[in-house]
C-alpha cells in the first residue's frame, strides 16, 4: 500500500484552507503529507503542488476536497488528471465527487466511467469560471454607462490651483513652477489642468 497524500488550494492568501484541511486530516493524510498552494487556479505553475508531484510514486493516493481545488483551467485539469493517474501510476479521489475515485472499477468500464465524468466537471467549473468572468464584464459596463466610476477618486484641487493656472497660462511661471507650487509633480499639474480646461469648456456648452 502506497502513501496518501492531500493537496489544497485558496486563491489567494487572504482565504482560509481551515474547510479543505479538516477534510484531508478526517480521511487520515497526515499533516505533513498535505501540500497547500495560495494562488489562482489557472494554471499549474504552483510551488506546493509540484513538490507533491516531485514526491508521489505509483501506489500512491492523492485526495483533495473538489474539483476546481485541483484547477480551473479545463484543458489543463484534463492534462493534469492524465499525468497523476496515466503517467506516475497515483490514484486521486475527490472529496466532494465520490465517483472520481480511481480506485474504484479498475476496468475499462470504470476508468471510462471516470474520465467521463471528469471531462464534464471540468468543463462545468471552466463554463462557470467564464460566466462569472463575463456577468463582471458586463456589471462594469453597466456601472460606467451609469456614470458611476472605477478607482480612486482625484485629490481635490488645492485652494491656490486657479491662480496658479491663470498665472501658468499667461506663461508667468514654467510648468514645474507651477506644479512645485501646488505641491504636486509637474505631470500631474499639467493634467489636472487639462481636466479643468475641459470641464470649464463643457459647463459653457450647457
Amino acid at each position: 500500500m502506497g502513501k496518501i497524500y492531500g493537496y489544497a488550494r485558496v486563491s489567494s492568501r487572504e482565504q482560509n484552507e481551515d474547510r479543505q484541511m479538516i477534510a484531508l486530516q478526517e480521511l487520515g493524510v497526515p499533516t505533513g503529507n498535505i501540500y497547500i498552494d495560495k494562488q489562482s487556479g489557472k494554471d499549474f505553475n504552483r510551488p506546493q503542488y509540484k513538490r507533491m508531484m516531485r514526491k508521489v510514486q505509483e501506489g500512491d493516493l492523492i485526495y483533495i476536497k473538489s474539483i476546481d481545488r485541483l484547477g480551473r483551467n479545463y484543458g489543463e485539469i484534463l492534462e493534469q488528471w492524465k499525468v497523476i493517474t496515466k503517467d506516475k501510476g497515483v490514484d486521486l479521489y475527490v472529496i466532494d465527487m465520490p465517483i472520481l475515485d480511481t480506485r474504484r472499477e479498475k476496468n475499462l468500464l470504470g476508468t471510462f466511467i471516470s474520465d467521463l465524468v471528469l471531462a464534464l466537471l471540468s468543463y462545468v467549473a471552466e463554463n462557470e469560471r467564464l460566466n462569472i468572468r463575463q456577468r463582471q464584464a458586463e456589471g462594469i459596463a453597466a456601472a460606467k454607462a451609469k456614470g458611476i466610476h472605477f478607482g480612486r477618486k482625484p485629490n481635490p484641487l488645492p485652494e491656490n490651483f486657479y491662480d496658479v493656472y491663470q498665472r501658468w497660462k499667461r506663461r508667468e511661471i514654467t510648468l514645474v513652477q507651477a506644479g512645485s507650487e501646488c505641491g504636486m509633480p509637474a505631470s500631474t499639474f499639467f493634467d489636472r489642468a487639462k481636466k479643468y480646461e475641459k470641464s470649464t469648456l463643457s459647463d459653457g456648452d450647457g
